[in-house]
């Protein structure tokens, strides 16, 4: 019982750690299959060397008791981002030794917080070992902010928790229906991970399965299906057009990206506004009309291109070109980036090039409160219209009373209030990296886009959005390291950080 009581309070980074240590041998064993000996060595003794440290530091550390659980909770979920990509980078140094320890850890901060920007594009560099790494880390970053949403940052109102809830960031958990006391941190996050791990990895070996049906190869099937249940896009490729499953795949795909759109497909913490009847949920509303709106824009758009390249009666290619479209936004609202296979032909069947302006709209817009998706946040946004709407209404009837309900009320009041606050922060965090990108001699167009990819870990926007691609091995040292701190800060989202450095916040 004493041994279960310290597995049980065993500290985050510290399951964290052991969580990575075991991972690598999934790889290992992979290199050792396709007889990459050098690279299955270098992931069997790295991850034999973390669970060894992991060990020691766990026995060093299992009586230790945070003075304050609040700021507890934020520095380890901060230290999380700070420490995992240095242990994930230690196989990669070792398996890949032609690279620097540098790029391997901005690669592996890329992947653990979903953004799946690659500084390895050219094809062949990797081993196919080692793309399965970077899924295994991005599926883990998934299920870390799955789990760490509801259990760290939803009692504390963050993560667009205060949106429904109405209260102030970093204040608490007071009126949750989910949260009856103040548990230990620790025993929070081991107890949601129970509960979410089974669902989120079967759902990946669901998909996995799927493809592999549909005719794709096993490790191609089996990275897809990680890039798309955490949302990172990543994959062996830098799209989907050697996809063998073609169209089925990507429809396989686009259905298991909807556990991005909204956390009612899920368990774990609810709100009121989760629950009812499906096509009542205010993200799911929203992102139909969003996905809609823009798949109808687009394709018009490539319709007015064709009529003046004369290529109208060409039936299959538009079809072909509706479907691109339609994937492109469900893939970049829920902030994976996969590129459809049909986007090509979309726009070879107009002559236009790829509305960049449109797709980074679409990642800041972002997918789900408390899912693997970045961005604002899908409740974030349909807070601030409602509240727009009620304002236009206002104007017209100054005397009438906004009705449905004291949750409807608190979203468009206090909770499009948080809503606007975050909107600001993010904003302001676009102006400040955009302009320090720029002092690193980036282009400013390249600077707004590399800062909208970080902020909201959509790292394909960099080969989509701009003009031309933006190659990330092309950038210096000073942009790496700037860029792998932004993306942290989009996964953690500004709120959170302000919360950790708040001293009000420690007080409890």
């Amino acid at each position: 019982m004493v041994w279960r009581e310290r597995l049980l309070a065993a500290p985050l980074l510290v399951t964290l750690s052991a969580l990575s240590g075991l991972s690598m041998f999934l790889p290992a064993a992979h290199a050792t299959l396709t007889n990459m000996d050098q690279v299955a060595q270098g992931f069997f003794y790295s991850g034999l060397m973390v669970l060894i440290v992991t060990a020691m530091v766990w026995l060093a550390t299992s009586s230790w008791k945070p003075r304050n659980l609040a700021r507890s909770q934020l520095a380890s979920l901060a230290g999380a981002y700070a420490l995992m990509p240095v242990i994930f980078a230690v196989p990669v140094t070792q398996a890949l030794p032609d690279t620097s320890f540098l790029n391997a850890w901005f690669e592996m901060v890329s992947c653990f917080t979903t953004t799946g920007a690659s500084l390895y594009d050219t094809p062949g560099r990797l081993a196919p070992s080692l793309h399965l790494w970077r899924a295994t880390v991005g599926w883990l970053g998934g299920l870390f902010i799955l789990v760490t949403a509801t259990a760290i940052l939803a009692p504390m109102n963050l993560g667009g928790v205060e949106v429904m809830s109405g209260r102030a960031p970093g204040r608490g958990a007071a009126g949750l229906s989910q949260i009856t006391r103040v548990a230990d941190p620790s025993q929070r996050f081991l107890r949601y991970t129970m509960l979410l791990f089974p669902i989120y990895s079967g759902l990946t070996l669901l998909l996995w399965l799927l493809l592999m049906i549909a005719g794709e190869v096993n490790l191609v099937a089996l990275i897809h299906a990680m890039g798309t249940l955490s949302t990172s896009g990543i994959g062996p490729d830098g799209d989907l057009s050697m996809l063998r499953t073609g169209l089925l795949g990507e429809m396989l795909i686009v259905l298991f990206l909807m556990l991005a759109i909204s956390r009612r497909f899920l368990p774990g913490a609810q709100s009121v506004l989760m629950q009812g009847p499906l096509h009542r949920d205010p993200e799911v509303r929203l992102a139909t009309i969003v996905v809609a709106t823009t798949t109808g824009v687009l394709f018009f758009r490539h319709f007015i291109g064709a009529i003046e390249v004369e290529a109208t009666d060409d039936a299959a290619s538009a079809l072909r070109a509706l479907w691109g479209t339609f994937f492109m936004a469900v893939s970049f609202l829920t902030t994976t980036g996969y590129e459809s296979g049909e986007w090509a032909a979309a726009r070879s069947w107009s002559g236009l090039p790829s509305p960049g302006l449109v797709l980074l709209g679409l990642a800041i817009i972002g997918g789900g409160v408390a899912t693997t998706a970045g961005g604002v946040k899908l409740l974030r946004v349909y807070a601030l219209f409602r509240h727009g709407e009620r304002e236009l209404e206002k104007l017209i009837h100054p005397s009438s009373i906004g009705g449905q309900g004291s949750q409807a009320r608190r979203l468009r009041r206090e909770g499009a209030y948080f809503a606007w606050l975050f909107f600001m922060l993010f904003a302001l965090s676009i102006a400040v990296s955009t302009a320090a990108l720029s002092l690193m001699n980036l282009p400013f167009e390249d600077a707004l886009v590399l800062t909208l990819a970080a902020l909201s870990t959509t790292g394909q926007l960099a080969d989509l959005a701009g003009t031309v691609p933006i190659r990330y091995a092309d950038l210096d040292t000073a942009a790496k390291v700037f860029l792998a701190v932004v993306m942290v800060v989009g996964r953690l989202e500004t709120l959170a950080l302000l919360a950790l450095f708040a001293p009000s916040s420690w007080q409890r």
